[in-house]
């Protein structure tokens, strides 16, 4: 025997019986739905950038015991050389090796506008001492203006995320240094540098960074010893190999570490923050779940008596709870669709900036995913204590029901 349905046409509309009721049922699933598509663009934006920052054919040498963190290790500066003469496999540009000495640091750094303005508030970020091996060494980092700063100049060259970061307009910086203006200027731990390059890594953390010559950021930061050498495998050579050097080394106290599993130990170092931002979504959008499921229970509680009669004109309870599914879905739906259209439009490709550099919030596939599947949940939820609610009375009760 085939169940008897009520027309979709008679749930569309009991959608506009009020208005103030739909809209606060739309926006309580339009609001769950982009906090669940702002904590999973979160998550999947750090990730990315950091699996992105890492190449499969680098090998990063860090200090002995600092393996989790560039920042706090500490090697000799004449390591790259050692390495350098010591190593084979490594992979050469026109007899150059692909050796990068870098020192990695966590430093304030803010613009200055135009003479006679305030400063802006200081902005951390980290800042990365190099050599001009270091653009070969990681080529996802693309000069877009200007040049790369010199030794001894008080020059500094920003990634775009960095210098909006800072407080410069990363497109105005870029016509200005194409047309050869003055440079803008920013304060790298309270001390004025010219900024005479702009470059992009997108995707990476490194386009939230600032670079500076390494022999400029050892004096800045009064120390002898640099963070590490990246190293670029040639084809052939393997990480184990780098690996069996630092062990046999032991008087250089290195530790190698492949460079995509350096920034998967980052992600895992990171997972707290992640975790607590997920849960802080979670939780908001727990509370606005239950005003919705509280706007659609008071919606369909008063009908109860409508709904008796339903079933006094033959309409089964299978068939009124649908109708009633069918109500809450629309609803809900209509405000994970509208989410979505928001989410990718203003939260796609905002920056965050962190202690490792910056990473782009991701709205893609699997978050609109996830801001679906949240609008249907809410939706779901919505109808089902009420329809417990209405069809469990007896009908003649039902109908005397106020």
């Amino acid at each position: 025997m085939t169940m008897r349905l009520l027309p979709f046409t008679y749930a569309a509309r009991n959608l506009g019986r009020s208005t103030g009721r739909l809209a606060m049922s739309v926006g309580g699933s339009l609001l769950v739905s982009l906090l669940a598509m702002g904590g999973t663009a979160f998550v999947l934006g750090m990730d990315g950038a950091l699996r992105a920052s890492g190449l499969d054919r680098n090998v990063v040498l860090l200090g002995a015991g600092s393996e989790e963190s560039a920042e706090r290790s500490e090697i000799a500066a004449s390591t790259a050389g050692v390495v350098v003469a010591s190593l084979r496999g490594i992979a050469s540009i026109d007899g150059q090796p692909l050796a990068s000495p870098e020192v990695n640091v966590a430093l304030a750094v803010d613009a200055r506008a135009t003479a006679g303005d305030g400063e802006a508030p200081d902005a951390g970020g980290l800042v990365r001492g190099v050599t001009p091996m270091a653009f070969l060494v990681h080529p996802q980092v693309r000069m877009r203006a200007g040049r790369a700063p010199q030794a001894g100049s008080d020059e500094v060259a920003l990634g775009r995320s960095a210098a909006r970061a800072a407080g410069i307009d990363d497109a105005s910086l870029a016509a200005r240094l194409d047309a050869g203006g003055e440079p803008s200027t920013v304060r790298v731990d309270g001390r004025p540098f010219r900024v005479v390059g702009l470059f992009d890594a997108p995707g990476t953390v490194m386009d939230g960074e600032a670079w500076m010559p390494l022999t400029d950021v050892l004096v800045l930061t009064r120390r002898e010893t640099i963070s590490a050498v990246v190293l670029t495998l040639a084809p052939g050579a393997t990480p184990g190999q780098v690996d069996a050097f630092a062990q046999r080394r032991i008087d250089l106290e290195l530790s190698a570490i492949h460079e995509p599993a350096y920034y998967a130990t980052q992600g895992a170092f990171f997972r707290p923050v992640q975790v607590m931002v997920a849960a802080s979504a979670g939780l908001v959008a727990l509370g606005a779940l239950l005003g919705g499921l509280n706007t659609m229970y008071g919606a369909f509680a008063s009908r109860i008596r409508e709904l008796a009669m339903l079933q006094v004109l033959g309409f089964g309870r299978a068939a009124i709870v649908v109708s009633m599914s069918q109500e809450a879905l629309v609803a809900s739906m209509a405000g994970a669709l509208a989410a979505a259209a928001l989410a990718a439009a203003f939260l796609d490709g905002i920056a965050v900036h962190f202690s490792m550099g910056t990473f782009a919030l991701r709205v893609d596939e699997r978050t609109v995913a996830v801001g679906l599947a949240a609008g249907l949940v809410t939706g779901i939820a919505g109808c089902v204590a009420p329809a417990v609610r209405c069809l469990r009375m007896q009908i003649p009760s039902a109908l005397k029901a106020d």
